[in-house]
């Protein structure tokens, strides 16, 4: 892959996701959106598998990246370089065609008047979903709701270590985002900088986060600028063309 992590980038060699296996199912099949680096394929299989094994119920995947990664049309200013994953937190879809994994609906699991999650959205099975990715030593970053990051807070881990790696960021109350550590046969990635020490569990760790959620609902939508691709891009995707903005 070619670029900064989690920034604008592209990859050669991806490859497409099985679309469904043990433990989990891809949704939205029909937006080609389920490639990615390798090592992002075999960590999804090994997470579904942990997630069958635990009898969590289905994992949906949602995004990863594109065939050549690079700037999704409608999508994320992330996911472009094959080492990023949207999960949802919903596990309890059964096993369905393909034909009709368009569409489902992914609801908040964070109720909007209390700021709270749902008891019935939320359970320990997607607390022990979000263990599972975050202990993962693939595992750089996985991005949920502020609401989430400090429920997992105040539940009693015997090993807390893994909330280090969560991170609260605004529109992550339907879904987790995981995004994996460079690999080793990718030196074009530039990782991300390092996680500051502790669980980032404290009212102060977690007030800038519940700030910019409120801020991000407070303004309109508005078109995120472009970020310019790293010019070995121009050889893994030519024609990319400009994409219309991509939301944030």
């Amino acid at each position: 892959m070619f670029g900064r992590h989690g920034g604008a980038g592209c990859i050669a060699g991806a490859v497409l996701l099985p679309l469904e296996g043990p433990g989990y199912q891809a949704v939205d099949c029909s937006r080609r959106r389920h490639y990615g680096h390798p090592a992002l394929v075999a960590f999804i299989g090994d997470l579904g598998r942990a997630v069958a094994a635990r009898e969590l119920g289905t994992m949906l995947v949602g995004d990863m990246s594109q065939p050549r990664g690079g700037p999704m049309p409608d999508g994320h200013v992330s996911h472009q370089g094959g080492l990023d994953v949207d999960v949802w937190f919903r596990l309890d879809v059964p096993a369905l065609p393909r034909a009709v994994r368009d569409g489902i609906a992914q609801p908040r699991v964070v109720a909007a008047a209390t700021g709270r999650p749902i008891a019935a959205l939320w359970t320990d099975r997607n607390a022990e979903l979000v263990r599972l990715a975050a202990t993962d030593s693939r595992v750089s970053r996985v991005f949920v709701g502020a609401a989430i990051k400090r429920d997992l807070c105040e539940r009693a881990w015997p090993d807390r270590a893994w909330l280090r790696v969560v991170r609260p960021w605004p529109g992550h109350d339907d879904h987790l985002h995981i995004r994996l550590r460079c690999p080793l046969d990718s030196p074009a990635c530039v990782d991300q900088p390092a996680l500051p020490p502790g669980e980032s569990c404290r009212a102060a760790d977690l007030a800038p986060a519940f700030a910019r959620e409120r801020r991000e609902r407070a303004r309109p939508s508005r078109p995120v600028p472009d970020r310019v691709l790293p010019r070995a891009c121009d050889e893994v995707i030519p024609a990319r063309g400009a994409p219309p903005p991509p939301r944030a």
